[in-house]
C-alpha cells in the first residue's frame, strides 16, 4: 500500500513545472500551518475553558528538533543534487577535450579517412549540442541521428584502419575514438542519475508535518510571521532541490559553453589549416 501510495505522489513532484509547483506547496503549507492552529485553539479551548494557555516548557525544544532534522534532511538532497550536477558539468568539459584529441589525432591519416572522419566528429560535436537543448532524451530524431553518427564514426574508423599506414599510431587513434563514444554514454547516464523521487515526497510529508506543528505551537502576530518566514524559506530550498536535480527541465542547468568553444573551433579549424607544412621540406 505505501509503495503505491509513494509512486502516485512521485509522478507529480517529477514532473510539474516548478513555476506551478512552488505555489502548490505553499499552499499546502498555509492548509497544515492553519490546520494545526486550528487543532490547538481547540484543545486549549477544551482544557481552560477558553483562557489563555500558558506554553509548555518543552514547545520549543520539540519545535527547534523538528526543523533542525528538516534542515539536515534538505541539506542532505542539497548535497545529493549538487553532486549529480557537477559530475554532469565536468563530463562536458571531459568529452569536449576527448573530441578535440580524436579530431587531431585524425589529421594524422591519410585521405579519404581524414575528411570523412572529421566531418563526422563536427557532426558529432553539433549533436550533442543539439541533444543537450533538447533535455537528452533517450529515443526521438534527434537521439536517432547522434547514435547514427557514433556508429559511422567507428565505422569509419574500422576502414582508417585497415591501412598499413596507421598501424603505428592504431591503439592511439582507435583509444580516441572510444573515449569519444564511451562519453557519450556516461553523459546520458550522469543525466539519468538523479535524487530518488521518494526521497523528495518523504520531505515533503515531513515539511507538512513540521508547518502543522509550527500552527500548533505558534501564537498570532510576531510568532505567526516567523513560522511562516521559516516554512517559506523551507519550501524554497526544496524547490532549488528539485530545479538542480531537473537537468533537462529546470532552470540551473551545466553550461554547454565548452562543446560550443569546440564547435567554433572546429569550424575555423578544417583540415585544410592543418596542410600548410606537410610534404615540403622548407622551414616555416
Amino acid at each position: 500500500m505505501l509503495p503505491a501510495m509513494l509512486s502516485y505522489l512521485t509522478d507529480p513532484l517529477n514532473e510539474a513545472p516548478l513555476w506551478l509547483l512552488g505555489p502548490f506547496l505553499v499552499a499546502l503549507m498555509a492548509v497544515a500551518f492553519f490546520a494545526g492552529r486550528r487543532v490547538r485553539m481547540r484543545v486549549d479551548n477544551r482544557e481552560v475553558g477558553g483562557a489563555e494557555p500558558k506554553g509548555s516548557s518543552y514547545d520549543g525544544f520539540i519545535v527547534s528538533a523538528v526543523l533542525g532534522l528538516l534542515a539536515l534532511l534538505l541539506g542532505f538532497s542539497f548535497s545529493l543534487a549538487v553532486q549529480r550536477f557537477e559530475e554532469r558539468r565536468q563530463l562536458v568539459v571531459e568529452e569536449a577535450n576527448a573530441i578535440g584529441t580524436a579530431y587531431l589525432r585524425v589529421q594524422l591519416l591519410d585521405q579519404p579517412h581524414r575528411a570523412r572522419l572529421s566531418s563526422l566528429l563536427v557532426q558529432h560535436v553539433d549533436n550533442e549540442i543539439d541533444v543537450a537543448s533538447e533535455g537528452f532524451p533517450s529515443s526521438g530524431p534527434v537521439r536517432e541521428r547522434s547514435d547514427r553518427v557514433l556508429t559511422d564514426i567507428w565505422a569509419a574508423t574500422l576502414a582508417a584502419l585497415d591501412s598499413p599506414k596507421t598501424s603505428p599510431f592504431a591503439y592511439a587513434l582507435a583509444s580516441a575514438m572510444n573515449a569519444v563514444i564511451d562519453l557519450d554514454a556516461s553523459r546520458m547516464a550522469a543525466r539519468a542519475a538523479r535524487v530518488p523521487q521518494r526521497v523528495f515526497v518523504i520531505l515533503l510529508i515531513y515539511l507538512l508535518s513540521a508547518a502543522t506543528l509550527l500552527g500548533y505551537e505558534s501564537e498570532k502576530g510576531r510568532a505567526t510571521m516567523i513560522a511562516v518566514s521559516v516554512l517559506v524559506s523551507m519550501t524554497l530550498s526544496l524547490l532549488l532541490v528539485m530545479d538542480i536535480d531537473r537537468p533537462a527541465t529546470g532552470g540551473i542547468r551545466e553550461t554547454q559553453e565548452p562543446m560550443e568553444r569546440l564547435q567554433a573551433t572546429l569550424a575555423h579549424q578544417p583540415p585544410a589549416v592543418f596542410d600548410r607544412w606537410r610534404g615540403s621540406a622548407a622551414g616555416p
